[in-house]
């Protein structure tokens, strides 16, 4: 395919919403999105259509090939093979004119060639990283999880010190020459973003950065850092925490790989910053307001997860289907056992709901301004984060079972379930754990502040008082 192509299809508006079409892609019953099924559609159009087509054939030629391969040497930590994976990787990303969609919504056309998708919207990134994620989390992980989160910050709120690093920043990275990561997480703190200890010390004309960043994505091979600190006093909590840009040629940054569980591709990593200087312009936005500018993100960092997390479960179902049709056991095909039918119906009814939901809460998105969604639909992302890590992880474990021993090994027909399993607790635990996502809804919908009186507390309170009164005549 010629770079930055998206030919709409022949004949058809793409402003209208799709009422009868060709099915697309895998040929195995639930494999897909049901828009992709010859089921009619209010959300997606033409333009989501010629958006599709162009994902596909990305990831299938350039992606999936190396997929297996780059799992293999991360494990090993041939870091030097990875480099090259992940810069490969982006280049031709973004030749092919799909980097841009990683970021969110608007379509950052200031700083990029690449063409517009007509009509762009949630949706289309959605199909971004549906796409991009049918070659695994790990992937998805490697090339969104480090550019759809650390660069945010730098379009939302700028560098008003330092337009011109402003611009190289997003123009190399937008443009797969550079790549970026998000920091935030420390050893000590988490969700608790009120909690961190990393520093940035006044030193004049500079900051002096001390600290340490954990469960970094892509920190091993970024070239930019958008990098949480805190500047105010001690004591100060979230209203002395501030950004910075830093850049990996400062002195005193040290990049260590973590060998986590899963998302090998995604090279997580433990940074060091000592006594690094920072100029005072490579502040993010304003200074002692990073707090706004962490949470500002986190409602898209969190639906990006859950996307991901819909993929990989529907995966599962695909390849345990795949598994059962051909594979005999006792004289029948798997699949003819019933045990086996409703191990993958059940499946595919959890997948099914979850994609509902999740085109729902775009949909949402997609009406609303990033104002509004950060008020609105905080507690409703949190729950559908929470339900996509589960639904996914009983997929994974069903798929595991329905493959037996194929599914246990990393060749062959169950490679992609063996590395979905251990990839699963990447999404119940990072961008905010299962049980955090819960009491953050409990929160937004004012489970306990909002809470209406019992109206039997009244009877029984006038019951107490009249048994209290019996006695005092006894």
């Amino acid at each position: 395919m010629t770079s930055f192509e998206t030919p709409p299809p022949s004949g058809a508006k793409s402003t209208a919403a799709i009422t009868s079409h060709d099915a697309f892609g895998s040929k195995v019953p639930l494999a897909e999105p049901s828009w992709y099924q010859h089921l009619n559609t209010p959300f997606y159009n033409a333009s989501h259509v010629a958006w599709r087509n162009k994902l596909r054939d990305f990831f299938e030629a350039e992606v999936e090939p190396i997929v297996d391969d780059w799992d293999k040497q991360a494990v090993t930590n041939n870091h030097v093979k990875c480099g090259e994976y992940i810069k490969t990787m982006y280049s031709k990303s973004a030749k092919y004119g799909i980097l841009p969609a990683c970021v969110g919504k608007p379509w950052p056309k200031k700083y990029t060639s690449a063409p517009e998708p007509e009509g762009y919207d949630y949706f289309h990134e959605l199909i971004n990283v549906d796409e991009g994620t049918r070659a695994g989390g790990g992937i998805a992980w490697a090339m969104m999880g480090g550019l759809g989160i650390g660069m945010p910050p730098i379009l939302n709120f700028g560098i008003p010190g330092d337009r011109a690093l402003q611009d190289r920043c997003i123009r190399e990275c937008l443009a797969g020459e550079k790549i970026i990561c998000l920091c935030i997480t420390e050893p000590g703190a988490g969700s608790d973003v009120s909690n961190l200890q990393c520093t940035a010390k006044d030193a004049g004309d500079h900051y002096v950065v001390e600290g340490n960043k954990k469960w970094i994505t892509n920190g091993i091979y970024a070239d930019y850092f958008t990098v949480a600190v805190r500047t105010g006093p001690p004591g100060s909590m979230h209203k002395g925490l501030s950004m910075l840009l830093m850049e990996k040629s400062m002195p005193g940054i040290t990049v260590s790989k973590m060998d986590c569980m899963g998302v090998w591709p995604s090279g997580t990593t433990y940074i060091e910053f000592d006594n690094v200087k920072v100029p005072k312009t490579n502040i993010v936005g304003k200074v002692n307001e990073g707090f706004k500018q962490v949470m500002y993100n986190f409602n898209h960092e969190r639906w990006l997860l859950a996307a991901q997390a819909a993929r990989m479960a529907r995966t599962c179902v695909e390849e345990a289907l795949s598994f059962a049709r051909t594979r005999r056991t006792f004289g029948k095909f798997l699949i003819e056992h019933q045990a086996i039918q409703h191990k993958i119906g059940e499946m595919a009814r959890q997948c099914e709901g979850l994609q509902a939901w999740l085109e729902n809460v775009t949909f949402q998105m997609n009406t609303m301004s990033k104002e509004e969604q950060n008020k609105k639909l905080g507690g409703h992302i949190a729950l559908l984060k929470l339900s996509s890590s589960r639904v996914a992880e009983f997929c994974a474990s069903n798929a595991m079972q329905v493959l037996g021993g194929a599914g246990y090994t990393r060749t062959g027909k169950g490679v992609k379930v063996e590395r979905i399993y251990r990839e699963v607790k990447a999404y119940a635990i990072p961008g905010g754990s299962e049980e955090i996502m819960l009491n953050l809804a409990a929160g937004q919908f004012g489970f306990v502040s909002r809470a209406m009186p019992d109206p039997r507390d009244k009877k029984i309170k006038a019951l107490m008082e009249e048994l209290k009164r019996i006695k005092s005549k006894m």
